[in-house]
């Protein structure tokens, strides 16, 4: 009740940036969603619309001494697969590699353990069976070296037969997708992200890996995260009678166990995402950090079908590939379907219908795009909270997102 009389008392000119009038009633939502907890953190909202930046606001704490500004960094776990995903379908575009042609002829490595017929569109539509995590390595610290987890994921055996299934790769994805990359180009990831997108996109910041000069830019939690799902899902020492969430799982017909696997790495409570050797390590499907306005310039790139200022950086027949729904039941891993793409999900709202696609994140941070209305949209921040489905807030500034580009194209919001 009382988060309810905070929203409807809330200053609804809490923040600063550029806001295009037609989308006032996004920023005032935003405003309200973010002003009674400004001096617990910060946020970012960037909105481009027919090929404009038409919201570009944040407000609140970079840090207990600085406020947000418009070029802060935030760490925003899975969105960055978007991102990556974004980056492989260029390279694609480019003829470095391609959906259909096994792995292991990028990566000879990775024909361990049944992996010969993997293909890239496998992993981006997260039909490897390779989502396990938790009993591939025995501290999460490892996942700070590159290298070895390479040649981790190369040894790894998947958990069901390839593209019989589908499991959300929490933390695999990002190697699986990355190592490929750099296999197929004979280039570091970071090289890749700078020549394929932060050069022809001109993005304010993009990161895989921060380096030690930008770690300044970087938002952090002004209080603790919870970096772990609750401690229901946990491996208990003793025998526990099961949780109500442990039978909502179960009857669900999901295993908790491939949760806990796919999610859960041992040693994660003394590692942070936000510590400067969780910052400065390369967890593509964790750790991307990036500026609002960058997340919002990719998938606007993404929304005008892969061209961006007369550089078509994806190929029309390649957009239709990675748009294309592979898979649209519930996986094994997330607790409702996700119609995954290559590489995205569908555009989660309160009920406005859209056919874009993008990526969530842990921390309710998120980017999309939506091609039918030419629009695209991030949210970034740094507040404590943590949800495998993102946050409250990702859904509603979505749905308003929507209803205000269906105001200038319809000439009416509506609900759905």
């Amino acid at each position: 009740m009382n988060t309810i009389k905070q929203y409807i008392f809330a200053n609804t000119e809490n923040y600063q940036g550029i806001v295009d009038k037609r989308f006032k009633n996004l920023a005032k939502q935003f405003s309200r969603m973010q002003d009674a907890r400004t001096e617990q953190g910060g946020a970012a909202l960037v909105v481009y619309f027919q090929g404009q930046k038409v919201v570009d606001i944040y407000t609140g704490k970079k840090s207990k001494t600085e406020n947000w500004q418009s070029d802060t960094l935030s760490v925003c776990y899975s969105t960055g697969k978007g991102v990556l995903s974004t980056l492989a379908h260029i390279l694609v575009s480019e003829g470095f590699l391609d959906y259909d042609t096994p792995v292991a002829q990028y990566w000879p490595e990775f024909a361990q353990n049944g992996k010969e017929k993997i293909t890239l569109r496998h992993i981006l539509s997260h039909q490897s069976g390779l989502y396990d995590i938790r009993n591939h390595i025995t501290d999460a610290s490892e996942m700070a070296d590159w290298n070895h987890m390479l040649d981790v994921i190369a040894k790894a055996k998947p958990r069901f037969e390839i593209g019989i299934d589908a499991a959300y790769q929490p933390l695999t994805f990002g190697w699986q997708v990355g190592g490929v990359l750099e296999k197929a180009t004979g280039k570091s990831l970071s090289d890749l992200m700078q020549q394929y997108l932060v050069e022809p996109l001109a993005l304010d910041g993009a990161y895989f890996g921060v380096a030690e000069s930008e770690l300044a830019r970087v938002a952090r939690p002004l209080a603790k995260l919870r970096t772990e799902p609750k401690p229901a899902l946990q491996a208990k020492p003793k025998p526990k009678r099961a949780s109500v969430f442990d039978k909502a799982i179960e009857w669900s017909g999901q295993n908790p166990q491939d949760f806990q696997d796919a999610m859960i790495p041992k040693g994660m409570k003394k590692f942070s995402f936000f510590s400067d050797e969780g910052l400065k390590a390369v967890i593509p499907a964790a750790n991307g950090v990036f500026t609002a306005n960058s997340l919002a310039k990719i998938y606007a790139m993404l929304a005008n079908s892969g061209e961006w200022n007369g550089q078509q950086l994806i190929r029309p027949e390649i957009f239709k590939a990675l748009s294309t729904v592979q898979y649209t039941q519930r996986d094994r891993i997330m607790p409702l379907p996700m119609h995954w793409r290559l590489g995205y999900h569908r555009v989660l709202t309160l009920g406005k219908s859209s056919t874009g696609f993008g990526h969530m994140g842990f921390n309710g941070s998120g980017a999309w795009c939506d091609p039918e209305r030419n629009l695209s949209f991030a949210y970034t921040h740094n507040f404590a909270t943590g949800s495998i489905t993102g946050d409250y807030r990702l859904w509603g500034l979505t749905q308003e997102t929507l209803r205000c580009a269906d105001a200038a194209l319809k000439g009416r919001k509506g609900w759905f």
